[in-house]
């Protein structure tokens, strides 16, 4: 088992979910139940299962909760650009959140890399 709070991964996911919550709540309130809620779980999947990855027993397991993790970030990267299309979002913080996304992608996808070659 290991501290979920010593991958710097999870810290910069956790920023995310904290700057995605940010930015639905200038949502327009009829995509309550839409783009907003699907945003934030999407949003807020990718920290919480590489928790539970760490939580896991072995190494095959956790890779398999990062591997759900990456699949949300790039479902969150697409929530981001829809909404940008539809101008919920600004160009800045669209540019801000992609870059956030790109970074844990390549992360999460390093991760992956590493911990397969100890399996």
């Amino acid at each position: 088992m290991v501290d979920y709070r010593n991958y710097t991964v999870w810290k910069k996911a956790h920023a995310l979910v904290l700057d995605t919550y940010k930015t639905t709540r200038n949502f327009p309130s009829e995509e309550k139940f839409n783009l907003i809620s699907q945003m934030n779980r999407a949003a807020l999947s990718i920290p919480t299962n590489i928790v539970e990855g760490c939580g896991r027993e072995t190494q095959k397991e956790f890779l398999r909760f990062l591997h759900i993790s990456s699949g949300s970030a790039f479902e969150l990267e697409y929530l981001i650009l829809v909404s940008s299309e539809l101008k919920f979002i600004d160009l800045e913080t669209s540019e801000k959140l992609m870059n956030q996304i790109a970074e844990i992608k390549k992360m999460l996808f390093s991760l992956i890399q590493k911990i397969k070659t100890y399996l």
